[in-house]
């Protein structure tokens, strides 16, 4: 099949089969949103932390840990020697710390994602088809997580919890689902009644399964679009614990803790604490251009 007639068969108007209705849908999503050049960016930034996070090994010449010659190699300015951002007060490589920090940042992202989606998606599904009684328990519990600031929520959940990146990640999914709770819980009101669903329900599907099966799949789309928006807001999280000793741990290359260590040489050594922020800053902008070129290819309503 040549590129042209594989073209066409992608974005036929009438599909054979619903593999083929699948994949036709899938290009015109990529179509779309490849023309959004923003969106584009913020892609490869994404793609780009990904790629340092998996090969950071082979990328980072010094060890993240190990500092070097306390005499000769502390405080080095950027560009000086090998040293592509400098060194720290340990004489140890800013550039191979931030590199593999993004491991550290890319994990905090990602389990974050998984812990706290499904279970967003649960509670707001679950009150929206059912309502009632269900709906008001549900939905106060969730308001009761949104009362308070995020930040203000995951240090107490650290406190209780203690230090540590294990204990930052739970207490930053506790406080990420309810969000996607209230979206979830939304989305299921305008569906619930739908006539698929009425045909599902004489048709004898249990409620879990017209929940997992016609509701959750059509909120996934929305959901997905607020996760990776709330990505920026996840990290910045994550940062702000470890720039208060409460996320990871010294001498873990963490950037928030990074900052913190920089922080009081800001005048004289400004790049031990700037280098750490200009990461987490383009890595947060990279995942907004990404959620916003997807909520315009996603969602209907903010489609141009």
């Amino acid at each position: 099949m040549t590129a042209t007639s594989r073209r066409d068969w992608l974005l036929s108007d009438r599909p054979a089969s619903r593999r083929q209705a699948r994949l036709g849908q899938a290009w015109r999503t990529w179509l779309a949103f490849r023309s959004n050049w923003l969106a584009m960016v913020g892609l490869g930034i994404v793609l780009l932390l990904i790629l340092v996070a998996v090969f950071a090994n082979a990328i980072a010449p010094y060890d993240p840990v190990l500092g070097g010659d306390l005499r000769t190699e502390r405080f080095l300015p950027p560009l000086t020697g090998n040293h592509l951002l400098g060194t720290d007060d340990l004489s140890r490589d800013i550039f191979s710390r931030i590199v593999h920090g993004s491991r550290l940042t890319l994990m905090v992202v990602v389990l974050v994602a998984v812990i706290a989606t499904p279970i967003g998606l649960l509670v707001g599904t679950t009150a929206g088809y059912f309502g009632g009684w269900t709906d008001t328990v549900l939905m106060r519990t969730t308001d009761i997580f949104l009362a308070f600031p995020r930040l203000i929520l995951a240090l107490a959940f650290v406190a209780a919890l203690g230090p540590g990146i294990e204990n930052a990640i739970i207490a930053i999914a506790i406080t990420s689902w309810p969000p996607y709770a209230r979206l979830a819980r939304a989305e299921t009101l305008t569906i619930r009644d739908s006539d698929f669903i009425n045909a599902a329900r004489l048709q004898g599907a249990s409620a879990v399964r017209i929940l997992w099966g016609h509701v959750a799949p059509l909120c996934l789309s929305s959901i997905i679009i607020r996760v990776t928006l709330d990505m920026a807001g996840i990290i910045l999280t994550a940062a702000g614990l470890g720039f208060l000793g409460l996320g990871a741990q010294p001498p873990q290359p963490e950037w928030g803790a990074m900052i913190a260590s920089g922080r009081r040489f800001l005048i004289d050594q400004w790049w031990v604490a700037t280098m750490p922020g200009i990461a987490i800053f383009v890595v947060s902008l990279g995942f907004n251009l990404l959620g916003d070129g997807l909520r315009d290819v996603l969602d209907p309503k903010a489609r141009k």
